[in-house]
Formats: structure tokens, sequence, C-alpha cells
């Protein structure tokens, strides 16, 4: 009998057919085809065992299943589809997201632009009014919710009593989680909300190490970020580096499960073995060395830019990366944060952002570490904030022009329009509209993806199913007809 049930909705619940960037049309409305063949692009099903356990799930959920397991408690991730093999005996239902009303980056921007609904927003309501998930409750299960979006019920309430959850966490879970559970296990009530704080973070070696396999082969190498930038989360968080035989480990389930390539995760994996913001060489040659021992495919979550900058200026280290990791004309992708294109900005929010550069360098420095990545067939997807409390008109001019700077290199630049998290999370938010130059720099972004993503596509789906080659590149096509139509004449 499973006792705890992990699990999420659909759009979390895929590989998204083993192309990680495909999984950002899960945070869009459907364009131009119904939902259901949106969804089977972007959010496709995975062969599950017989318990309906999935044979590749979310990373963070893997990490809240392996802390219950460590603890003695008998858990198991459960694919959505699966939970009536086990929700009448289940007494607790652990449920994480990365974003679970759409309120976050960039679905909040796909509100503000369409005015219509995200299908991972969508995905998490029909999970939420399955009637497995009712019946559970009627026969006395706890609901707790987590994950980096857990700050997103604050905003929605009335769902927690409409869906009958219990407790809500926010902040690094494994620790508290277990606690919870335990509590719930032996009948005490539960309180409603946990904010972790820095006492229950989980030192490194409190991190329990995966024992099933991670979507894509993702493996977290780092936690936390010496920047400080006043708009992120993450910066809340002590910077903790795993150690080399942790990360082994949790690349041998991967690999021992079939998974084909991995991911190294981090919010710099440039920092990695560094205290501070200046990258160091050796431990990251010796990281990626022990990557390649397992996989051939290996790709990065996230870079800073200046760490970018200042790696290849310094150690040529960018250069090596790309010589271990990339054969004849292969690419590989990696999302990055600019932010804004202003100096007065930079220097107000994310003053450390540019480190060990100054902040009025900061659009510089953007477009050096672009030129490197350009030549190396390194790809940034890279993130742009606009609606920013501080921002000015003079703000979003400069971010417009440093987006044309950035015309000559191989990227997307995803604008985003800004949420209140991290240090300016108690700012009075609400789904505003853009102003008219706030949509001019969200176009001019658009215009940027679209003059590269046929050469992007020809690359990322070269080894994709015939099918979906041929369904993303009709959704291209007429998304350029319908930008040509509406936002350029």
């Amino acid at each position: 009998m499973t006792e705890v049930i992990i699990t999420t909705d659909r759009t979390m619940m895929t590989n998204h057919h083993g192309k990680e960037f495909i999984g950002f049309m899960t945070t869009a409305p459907p364009i131009f085809m119904p939902e259901w063949l949106w969804m089977k692009i972007s959010a496709p099903k995975m062969k599950v065992n017989e318990k309906g356990e999935p044979w590749q799930a979310p990373y963070g959920l893997r990490k809240i299943e392996a802390a219950l397991l460590d603890a003695g408690i008998d858990a198991a991730v459960i694919d959505p589809d699966h939970l009536g093999k086990h929700i009448d005996e289940a007494k607790v239902i652990a449920i994480g997201h990365h974003d679970y009303f759409a309120l976050g980056p960039p679905s909040s921007e796909w509100w503000v632009l369409t005015g219509k609904e995200p299908v991972n927003s969508k995905s998490f309501r029909k999970l939420m009014e399955r009637p497995e998930i009712r019946r559970a409750k009627k026969n006395g299960a706890k609901i707790i919710v987590g994950g980096p979006a857990a700050w997103q019920w604050l905003y929605m309430p009335e769902l927690i009593d409409k869906w009958g959850v219990d407790t809500v966490i926010d902040g690094e879970g494994e620790k508290v989680t277990v606690e919870i559970v335990k509590k719930a296990l032996s009948g005490e009530e539960l309180p409603k909300f946990i904010q972790v704080g820095a006492e229950d973070v989980p030192s490194l070696h409190q991190i329990p190490l995966i024992k099933k396999a991670s979507v894509n082969g993702l493996v977290e190498i780092s936690r936390g970020c010496p920047r400080r930038c006043r708009f992120c989360s993450v910066t809340l968080r002590p910077l903790r580096h795993y150690t080399l035989e942790m990360i082994e480990r949790e690349l041998e389930v991967n690999k021992r499960a079939g998974v084909e390539g991995c991911i190294l995760h981090s919010d710099d994996v440039l920092l990695y073995g560094s205290d501070s913001v200046y990258p160091r060489p050796e431990p990251i040659i010796k990281l990626h060395e022990l990557a390649r021992k397992y996989f051939k495919s290996v790709g990065w979550s996230h870079f800073s830019l200046s760490a970018v900058k200042y790696a290849e200026e310094n150690y040529k280290l960018m250069s090596r990366l790309s010589e271990m990791l990339l054969e004849d004309d292969d690419y590989v992708g990696v999302e990055v944060g600019i932010e804004t294109g202003s100096p007065d900005l930079a220097e107000k929010i994310m003053p450390a952002k540019a480190l060990p550069y100054s902040a009025r360098e900061w659009p510089s420095v953007v477009i050096d570490a672009f030129s490197i990545m350009h030549e190396l067939r390194i790809v940034p997807a890279a993130t742009l904030i606009t609606g920013i409390p501080e921002e000015k008109l003079e703000d979003v001019t400069k971010s417009l022009e440093l987006v044309d700077e950035l015309k000559p290199y191989r990227s997307l630049i995803v604008p985003m329009y800004f949420v209140p998290m991290g240090l300016l999370r108690d700012k009075n938010w609400y789904r505003a509209q853009p102003t008219q130059e706030q949509m001019d720099l969200m176009k001019a972004c658009l215009r940027h993806d679209l003059f590269w993503i046929d050469d992007l596509a020809r690359w990322y789906l070269r080894k994709a199913n015939p099918l979906l080659r041929l369904s993303i590149r009709i959704f291209i096509s007429l998304v350029k007809r319908a930008a040509s139509r509406y936002l350029f004449i």
C-alpha cells in the first residue's frame, strides 16, 4: 500500500519528447490549434509501470520522494492518470508544480498578451477536480502542496478551501515535508502555511539524492545564488555545492533507467565550486568530465551572462566546454537572464548581477556574452523583464535598444511581465495591462525570435520524430503569418 502519493498535472508529468525547451509551450494558451493537439505536442504521456509510476518524473518530486523514502515512509511518484490505483489507500497526497495558476513567468505574459488561460493552469485545475482527488478527501486524505510556485496559493486562498488543501509549503521542502507528512500520518493537526526559513533549509548532506529517473536526466549541482537580485526568490537561499560523489550517484540513477542525456542544473552552472561570483575552471572542468563519463549529451539549465564573459576572457573556459560537449555543427542551449537593458535599472534591482563588472556596464556585458556564445554554438534562451515597479520609460527604451543590438547573435529572447518574487514580493501586484512602450518591447523580442527560429528549429528538431517536426514547423509558419499581419504592418 502506498501511503503517500506524490503527483502533479500532465504539463509537469512529461518529458516533452525529450526536448526540454518544448516544455515552454505548456506556459501558453493553445494558439492556432486545438488544446488536445497542443498538449500532445508539448506534454505527451510517458510510459509507466504496473503501479502507475512514470519512468521519468520532475526532479523536485523525485527529491521529495527520496526524502520520504529515506525517512522510512512508503511514498511514490504516481502519474496523474493512474491515481485511481492508490487513491483509496493513500493517506497523503503531495503535489508540486512550477506554475500552479500561470502567475509566474512566462505564463503571466501570455495572460497579458492574449487574455487567455495558459494550458498549465487549466491542466492543474483539471487535476484538482478529478473524482479521484475528491474521493481521497472524502476518505480523509491530507493534501500537501509545495514547490517553486507555492507562493501562488497566497493569491488564490479561495482554492485552498475549495480543493481541501491542508498545508502549503513554500521554500526548500525536503526536511519540512517529512515532518508534515509524519504528522499527517499520525493524525495530528497540520499548519495551513509554512514559509521555510533558513533554519529549516537542508544542509548539503541533508539534501536527499534521487532514487528514480528525473525528467530528461536533470541533476542538481548547486543550490542558491550569491547575486541577490531583488526580483528573484533564489537569492534568498544559501549557496551550497553538491560534491562530485553526490552528483555521480544521481547520474548513475538516470543512466540505469535508460535516460539518454543529462542536464546539469543550478541557478548558475558556471559558479559550481565557487564561493563568490568568480567562476573557477578546475571544479567546472571536473564536473563536466564526470558528466561525460555517463552521457554523450550533456546540457545546462542556467548561466549568468557576466560569468560567461569572465570565464571566457580569463580562462577560455567557454571554449573548453564547447570543445568537450559539441561535435560537428551541433548546438547546445542554456537559459540566461538579461532582465533589463538599462544600467540605471540594473543598479537599482540587480547591482551584483554584472559582477565582477559594474552594473553600468551591464548592456555591454550582455552583448559580449551573447557574442561569445554565438561563436561557440551555445544558444541562450534569455529572459527580459518589463513592468518592474522602478521601471521608467527610458529604461524600456534602453531594453529596446539592447534587443536590437543582439540581433546578430543566435538566441531566443523571452519577454516577461514582472511577477513579485524575491525581495519585491510584498509589492502590490495584479495582472495589469502593459503600456504601449512595453508592448513595443515584447514585439521586438518576438521579431528577434522569429528571425532566428528557422535556424534553431532545424537544429533542435533534427532527431525528433517526423510528426513532431511537421507539427512544430506548421506552428512556426502560422505564428510568422500572424505576426506579419497583426504586429509589423
